[in-house]
Parts: structure tokens; sequence; C-alpha cells
């Protein structure tokens, strides 16, 4: 047996030894064969294998250092396999929207660990949806130049294990909502993977029609964040979901414009593809850009926002929609480019606007109660300046007099400031 094991450990020893040569583990050889006795006795822990005399314990911890080396460089393949099927950048957008549709349906108070679970859920939802379609276009995607390289068509991961990381990604994310959100969010997440997933994806390769549902699937995650936080999905909810259904349009027309050639590659039915000039697909596009237009009245209308992001909307809305224009006008690579560029650019600030103009429930109260003070102190100024000498009601001041002119003054022209008290003797 100890021969065996000898024999086994000069295999090993063959295969590695230019990497034990370079760290320098390999023991000494002998000068002859035909040393003897006590002079050729090897020390304690080393074993002779041939004309070579190997240390037991640097072996041992060379053999470790390579298993380690082994262990790391298969955690970082499937790593990196894994975020490619997960597609990370879009799964990490999906979650950003459905994380600011949380804040903006928290009211007053953030419950910061309910936003993390549901970012968490949202990303594994995501994930798995973007899985199952790699799993289900693997033979679209060889024949593209854009996703050839990917983790199924390159061979690097295979379709069962990519269908097993798909499954438990979308059950645990579906039940991570589930518990510590609720069951709306839920059904939300859970709906919208197999909208994209099952529906989405084969309509890609059957009808142009696929462009809307994608954009459906893109406006879900936002409500799915406003229904975590508030338990229900109202018409406040919706603005963020209508903006980027309007805003994926003229996005995906754009992208759909400067990969025409593969997508006819790939076997897909792409709205570009049924329009050789460009001018119905640049006309999708800024039509949809005109649609994001009012969005920042209705959110100060509807007493989400201030009145500055209404302003700061609009002017988004109009850079974006100039880009429409140019690439309507002079249907180019050149002009898409830009147009893509510019709603790259529109959605993180449109994004940041409504959070940092957004109006909680308390500063909605609060406003409506000193608007009614402000109505009824006008309107009892009214009252006493049409009322007859004689019968004016006696105002509150000092020995009984009226107020000093200053004190109508104050009230009107400037609503924000604290109406003036008068002290009596």
């Amino acid at each position: 047996m100890w021969r065996n094991s000898v024999g086994f450990s000069s295999k090993l020893l063959t295969s590695i030894r230019v990497p034990l040569l370079h760290h320098g583990l390999l023991s000494r050889s002998t000068s002859t064969a035909a040393r003897s006795g006590p002079e050729s006795a090897e020390p304690a822990g080393w074993v002779r294998t041939g004309s070579s005399a190997v240390d037991l314990s640097s072996f041992a911890a060379a053999s470790s250092v390579l298993k380690a080396r082994d262990v790391f460089d298969f955690a970082k393949h499937y790593a990196r396999c894994y975020s490619e099927l997960s597609k990370a950048r879009l799964s990490m957008l999906v979650v950003a929207t459905s994380g600011t549709g949380y804040i903006l349906g928290s009211g007053s108070a953030i419950d910061y660990m309910g936003l993390c679970y549901t970012c968490a859920g949202t990303m594994m939802v995501a994930a798995s949806a973007s899985t199952l379609n790699q799993v289900f276009e693997v033979k679209n995607d060889a024949k593209m130049n854009r996703t050839k390289r990917r983790p199924l068509p390159s061979g690097r991961i295979s379709i069962p294990h990519a269908v097993t990381w798909a499954s438990s990604a979308g059950i645990l994310g579906t039940a991570l909502l589930a518990s510590k959100a609720n069951m709306l969010a839920a059904g939300l997440g859970a709906s919208n993977l197999v909208l994209y997933a099952f529906v989405y994806t084969p309509l890609k390769q059957i009808h142009p029609i696929n462009t809307w549902v994608g954009a459906i699937v893109g406006a879900i995650p936002p409500l799915l964040g406003w229904a975590a936080a508030s338990g229900q999905v109202s018409l406040n909810g919706m603005l963020l979901p209508a903006a980027l259904y309007f805003w994926q349009l003229p996005h995906f027309m754009a992208l759909a414009y400067l990969c025409r050639k593969d997508y006819a590659d790939g076997g897909f039915r792409m709205f570009s593809l049924a329009d050789a000039s460009g001018q119905r697909t640049a006309a999708v596009a800024l039509r949809n850009c005109l649609y994001l237009l009012p969005l920042g009245y209705l959110a100060y209308d509807w007493g989400l926002t201030s009145g500055w992001f209404c302003l700061e909307s609009t002017l988004l809305a109009l850079a974006i929609s100039g880009t429409a224009i140019s690439f309507y006008l002079n249907r180019t690579s050149k002009g898409a480019r830009r147009m893509f560029h510019a709603s790259l650019l529109y959605l993180p600030v449109f994004m940041s606007g409504l959070l940092v103009h957004r109006v909680t429930e308390s500063e909605q109260q609060m406003t409506i109660e000193n608007s009614s003070k402000i109505v009824e102190m006008s309107s009892s100024l009214e009252t006493t300046e049409e009322a007859p000498e004689g019968k004016r009601t006696k105002q509150p001041g000092v020995n009984g007099n009226r107020r000093p002119p200053v004190a109508y003054a104050s009230v009107a022209p400037f609503p924000f400031l604290p109406a003036p008290s008068y002290a009596t003797p």
C-alpha cells in the first residue's frame, strides 16, 4: 500500500514538476544512485522517487495552493456566467426603478429594511427572467455577433444548469417578496417574470408587437415597488410606470435601428426590419417622447412632487424630443445613436428628480392647512373692509383700535410669512 501511495505521488509530482520547481518546493537530487549505508538515509518526512527526494510537507502545501486556486477559478467562472445570464446591468436598472417606486410609495417614513428586501426580491426575479430569455433564444443568440459570446451559445454553461439557476432565483425572489413585502408585490413580480419569459420572448420571433409588450414588462417594476411600500396600486403610483413605458419605446426603437442586421440574422421580427426608410420607426420614437412632456405637470398636480420638478421634467422631455426630431428628419445611424444616448441619460435624471423633489404626505397636509388658513384670513379681511363703518367688527389691538395697515400688507403678498401678532396691554 505504501508503494502504491508513493507511485501515485510520483505521478502527481511529474504533472506539477514545473510549478513545484518554480516555488522551490522540489527537493535536491542525489548525486549518484550508488550511495548506500547511513550516508544515503533521507531526512524524516522525505520520500525518494527515482533519483529525486520529495519533502511530503512541501508537496502537501503545493497541492493545497493548487486546490485553492482551482476553487477560486471555478467560483470566478460560474459567478461570471451567472452575471451574464442575469444581464446584471439591465437587472440593476430594474432594481433601481423598483426602489424608486418603493420610496415614492412610502409616504413620510421609509422602511429601509423593506426597501432592501424589495430590491433583493426584484433582483432575483429579474435575473430569473433574463436567464430564461437566454435559454429560449440560445440558437438565435448563436447567430448574432452581439450575443454569440454569451454563456449558453459559447458553451461555457449547460442549458440544464441555466434552467436550475433561473428556477431557483425566481422562486426565492417571489418568496422573498411575499414574506417581506406583501402578496400584491409578489404577484406583480411573478406575473412580470411570466410576461417577459413566456410572452415577450417568443413574440420576438413572431410579431413586431413584442416591443410594446416589452415596454409593459419594463413598466411593472416601479409599480411593484410602490405596491410593496403602500400595499395598494393608486393613481400616483402609475406616474413612474407611465414614464418607463413611454421612455422604453424611443430607447428600443433606436437600438433596433442600430442593430437591424443582427436582429435579421437572429430571426427576430423587430419593427425596424419592416421599415426600410426608418420613417415609421422614427415617428414611433418621436410620438412617445412627446408623451413624456406632461408627466412633470401631472406629478406636481397630483401632489407627488414640488413645482420645480414640473420645470425640470419638461426641459428633460424637450431635450430627448429634440433628438427624436433630429432622428426623424435625418434617419441615420448617427441620429439613432444620439437618441439612444439621450434615452440613457433621461431615465436616471428623471428618477433622481422625482426623489429629490418628492412631497411627503405630512408636507402635503401642512400645505393644505396653510392654504386653508390663508383663504379664511383673506375672506375675513374682505368682510371687514366691506362692512359699514359703524358695524365693523372690533379688531383686537392696542386700546381696541384697528390693526395698522401693515397687518394687511404682510399677509397677502407674502403668504409664506406668519401672520403678525398683536399683544394687548
